[in-house]
């Protein structure tokens, strides 16, 4: 998850959350150095004197949180078509340009990390990481595998096989090694599997079981054997939850039929639950969706909303991911106002979104959190999440975005009209030196 560009950086007169404490710093300072690493992260009375001639950002009384993971996304997937019609109407160079389109309005509205499980070519990562596109630092699965008529099947109920390169079918254990193997050739981070059927598929159901748990611990001992990678199971229903954990996977995709077992099975092997609850609170429309997905929506809803809040109680380790191209790319951070509705706290939230996610992705070491030592991966956000976490919700708030440092998005200052009844929203402004914006959009990409 490296990125080449890095810069020096001060941002001042912000409230900061640094993504481990339990409390916001009212008045506060950070400072990267020059490998875009933080000095210093806390209250202003205590910061080090700014260095002559250095970049710095005020602020101007917003909040200055991590940049955000989401721990699920399909970067690949268009949130607006079909899977049939991406695979048979879209042409392969529009799709490519159409995924670092996506890549970028991901970044814009504050993920600086994500992990994409599936339909997401290796060679992304790459071009994020070189500077070639900009988008969030990313581990990828490239592919699913799952048994013939599973959830990674492709074969419509017609018969017609849409062949997408990212699914893998096997069928024991031999096989599944195999699917594995091609995964990590592929150049896989972490390798994805189906121990249940799902919503979108159409040939099965939640509560079918795909994967066997001896199937499932064969792909994690593969994955061990290869640089310890991880494996993230899409488990729905309740058997294949607890046959994705038993098996050994290190996160459980979705988790909406989740119990007590599950969650305490969860807390014994020190697995992480991504609810992905964009994808259960989108509004609910037959008429733009398929009589057999709808029919599963409508039945699972809320089913998982009550089974998420359970787990959300038992205080599980939940790490924030969306489902992004099943559910909308660019709103990522809609899924913090959907935990704090079943029962996290704002400040909760904020953290599966960074330190835990983090700790998910094995990254802990260097993002997630800002602390001294830490990549200055960032966000300012305009307003207070910790009183509506709503207001991270909008790609508008979100007015600053760095990498390492290095500004990816930076909203400029409302123009002055002097019209001063009513106070404008927090906005951030490079104040010194002070660099044109389209500077900022293209830093550290050559």
């Amino acid at each position: 998850m490296e990125i080449e560009g890095k810069a020096s950086l001060r941002v001042h007169n912000v409230r900061l959350i640094d993504g481990v404490g339990s409390e916001a710093v009212p008045d506060a300072v950070l400072a990267a150095d020059a490998d875009g690493l933080i000095a210093y992260a806390g209250p202003a009375s205590h910061a080090p004197p700014a260095p002559p001639g250095g970049r710095t950002i005020d602020g101007r009384g917003g909040t200055l949180l991590p940049g955000f993971f989401d721990c699920h996304v399909h970067l690949g997937m268009s949130s607006d078509r079909s899977v049939v019609e991406e695979a048979l109407m879209t042409e392969p160079v529009l799709r490519m340009l159409q995924t670092a389109d996506r890549l970028r309005r991901t970044l814009d509205s504050g993920i600086t990390s994500a992990r994409d499980l599936g339909a997401l070519p290796a060679g992304f990562r790459h071009a994020v990481a070189t500077g070639l596109v900009q988008g969030p630092r990313l581990q990828v699965s490239v592919g699913i595998i799952s048994h013939t008529g599973g959830h990674a099947d492709t074969t419509l109920p017609g018969g017609m096989n849409l062949g997408l390169d990212f699914c893998e079918l096997a069928d024991d254990e031999h096989e599944v090694r195999k699917a594995a193997r091609r995964m990590l050739r592929a150049g896989a981070d972490v390798v994805k599997i189906c121990t249940t059927g799902g919503m979108n598929s159409a040939g099965d159901d939640p509560d079918d079981e795909d994967l066997l748990e001896e199937e499932i611990a064969a792909v994690v001992d593969e994955a061990r054997r290869h640089r310890g990678r991880a494996v993230a199971a899409h488990a729905q229903g309740r058997a294949g939850v607890l046959a994705a954990i038993r098996g050994g996977v290190r996160s459980v995709e979705h988790g909406f039929g989740i119990d007590d077992q599950g969650c305490e099975l969860l807390g014994e092997r020190g697995a992480f639950l991504v609810p992905t609850l964009a994808t259960v609170f989108q509004p609910l429309d037959r008429s733009k969706l398929p009589p057999w997905a709808y029919e599963k929506k409508r039945r699972w809803n809320e089913r998982a909303k009550e089974n998420i809040a359970a787990a959300i109680a038992r205080k599980v380790n939940i790490a924030a991911g969306t489902d992004a191209g099943i559910s909308e790319h660019g709103r990522n951070l809609a899924e913090l106002r959907y935990l704090v509705e079943l029962g996290m706290s704002p400040m909760d939230a904020i953290r599966a979104a960074t330190s835990n996610s983090a700790r998910l992705l094995g990254v802990d070491d260097r993002l997630g959190a800002l602390l001294p030592g830490m990549c200055a991966d960032f966000v300012i956000c305009a307003g207070d999440p910790l009183r509506d976490v709503g207001v991270l919700a909008e790609p508008e708030n979100i007015v600053v975005v760095a990498q390492q440092g290095v500004v990816r998005k930076l909203t400029p200052p409302a123009a002055d009209t002097g019209d001063r009844r009513s106070e404008p929203a927090p906005e951030a402004v490079v104040i010194a030196p002070a660099p044109s914006v389209a500077s900022h959009h293209t830093e550290g990409t050559s």
